[in-house]
Parts: structure tokens; sequence; C-alpha cells
């Protein structure tokens, strides 16, 4: 399998982070021990081989692991380049004009780079084709769909705040477990992170969290799934796992979240690995450009196509 090109991960040293219960003074974090806290997917041995290796610097100089840290100081670790897992490496073309570019992302391609993918994810699919390209949101890896993309500042700039106001309306197709007991859910579950053995946090429903606001609706009942249309009215972190969870039906072969919107203690597998069906099927929003009023869509998955089983009491 071919290698990446490599990344360097950046970081300017702030004073909140070099302070904690593991330190007594700013003074006293060292490299090895920063870079062990905040990347704790590999262990203080592996972080030594790297710094053995070469691949740390501190302002400017290799780094060994012993040196003392300070606020102000530009830490990089230059990984080596990688074998990226295999996944879908192809996307559709939705919607293309000089200020905006909206695609179809395959469910298991990441949209931007981290847990190990830097060039299999639809940013790098997508710059490879329009470089300017600047990503207004971002599917789960697991999920499929529209993603927008601003093609200018001034798109990126009006959209974002467009974003924030609320003002950009999203739908989503879902398949759930369960048998639904009403047509329509609004469901209000506060989302935040919470603890969880294995993860350290993760987010989940929680009554300290952020308020979260969506809408499902059903479409099909299946023998042993139901087919949902989810409006998400915010967008907190696994928004739509969490909140059809929460009220019973978790998403069909979702990994992590189970009845009731908190994780699953015993994990089958990663929190990304997917196996459910959650695809952003629609996008409406005001153009940047035009001032028009814009509604995208992206054709459903054949296996979230409604199929007229329908057989509500309702």
């Amino acid at each position: 399998m071919p290698l990446n090109d490599g990344y360097s991960y950046r970081e300017v040293l702030k004073p909140a982070q070099l302070s904690g219960p593991q330190t007594l003074t700013a003074q006293t974090l060292t490299v090895l021990a920063h870079l062990s806290r905040r990347y704790p997917h590999s262990s203080q041995a592996e972080w030594q081989a790297r710094l053995a290796s070469g691949e740390v610097t501190l302002a400017g100089r290799p780094a060994t692991g012993p040196e003392a840290l300070l606020p102000g100081q530009e830490l990089v670790w230059n990984r080596p380049p990688w074998s990226e897992p295999e996944v879908p490496l192809h996307f559709e073309v939705a919607h293309d004009d000089p200020a905006l570019l909206a695609v179809i992302k395959p469910a298991g391609l990441p949209t931007l780079p981290g847990g190990g993918f830097l060039n299999h994810t639809l940013l790098h699919l997508v710059r490879q084709q329009a470089p300017e390209a600047r990503p207004l949101h971002r599917l789960g890896r697991g999920t499929s769909g529209l993603v927008l993309f601003a093609r200018t500042r001034q798109a990126a700039s009006l959209l974002s705040c467009d974003w924030r106001e609320h003002e950009v309306h999203k739908t989503y197709l879902a398949l759930a477990a369960g048998t639904a007991g009403q047509s329509t859910y609004e469901v209000l579950v506060p989302i935040g992170p919470v603890p969880h053995p294995r993860l350290g946090t993760v987010y989940a429903a929680s009554p300290e969290g952020k308020p979260s606001h969506s809408v499902a609706r059903v479409l099909e009942q299946r023998a042993d799934s139901v087919l949902f249309s989810v409006d998400i009215l915010t967008g907190r972190p696994h928004q739509i796992r969490i909140h059809l969870a929460s009220i019973g039906h978790p998403l069909l072969g979702d990994p992590l979240y189970a009845p009731g919107g908190l994780p699953r203690a015993e994990l089958p597998g990663l929190p990304g690995d997917g196996g459910y069906l959650l695809h952003a099927s629609r996008l409406e929003f005001t153009h940047p450009i035009t001032g028009l009023r814009t509604e995208l869509h992206a054709p459903a998955p054949h296996a979230l196509a409604a199929g007229g089983l329908s057989s509500f009491p309702f």
C-alpha cells in the first residue's frame, strides 16, 4: 500500500497546557511528559522512540525528551509517511459554481484529516480538483451525503454566519432499531462529554450538556427497524445518533450508542468503525452571492430508500 507524504503536527505552547495535576510548575513539564499526556494514543516508550529518531523539534531544535517546556515555544512532531487504512476514495459533485462546491461523500470516507487519515479524506480529494475549497461543516466517517465547501472567503464568511444563526437547514435519513410508537419525535436531550472506561470521554446524552434539538419523522416501519427523516436544529457532535438512541431507537449497527443515548461500556469495535446507515440527504441555505434560497439533495442509498412498507396505527 503506498505511503502518504507524512505530516508535521505543530503547536505553540500555552500556559494552560503546561500546568495540571501532574505538574507543579511550567518548568517541570518535559517534552516527553507533554507528548505522552497530549497524545495518549501512543505510550511513553513509543514517544521516546520517536524522540530518539529525531522526529520532534522544540523551538526549531531537535528534542530528546527531558527538555523543560515554556509558554510560546513551538513544538513540532514531524510524523514520517505512513500507510492509511483503505476507504472509498471517490465523491460525486452535487453543485458547483464560482462561490460554492457541494459534493456527496460516501460512507467510510473521513471528511477531514485525523485519526490516522490524511490523504484518504474528502478534503484531500476535493482539493485535488478545487485547491481553494474550504469545508463549511463535516460529516462523521460513517455518514454519507452532502458536504458543502466555500470557494471564496466571502462565501465562507457569509455561510458560516448563517450556520451560527441556524439559517442553514439539514435533513438526514437514518435507519434505526425498534418499532416506532408515534409518527414524529421532537428530541431536546442535552448533549455533552461523559466519561467512558475505554475512550476517556465521549459525547452522549448528558443533563450537563448543551441544549440540542432534533425532529425525527417516521418514513417507514420495517420488520426490525425504522426509517427516519431527521431535521437537526443544532449541530452537536453525533447528534442524530445520540438523539435517536435517547428515544429508544439507536441506529441499526451503531457500535457506540445504546438505547438511552449513552455509550456502550463494551464496544464491539472502534467508535469510528461505522456499520450504521446515516445519510445527509438535504441542505437548504441562502446562496451567498445570488441571495436566493437554495436547496440541494443527495439521492438516498438503496438501503435508505423508502419502499412503501409503512403500516402505522397513527
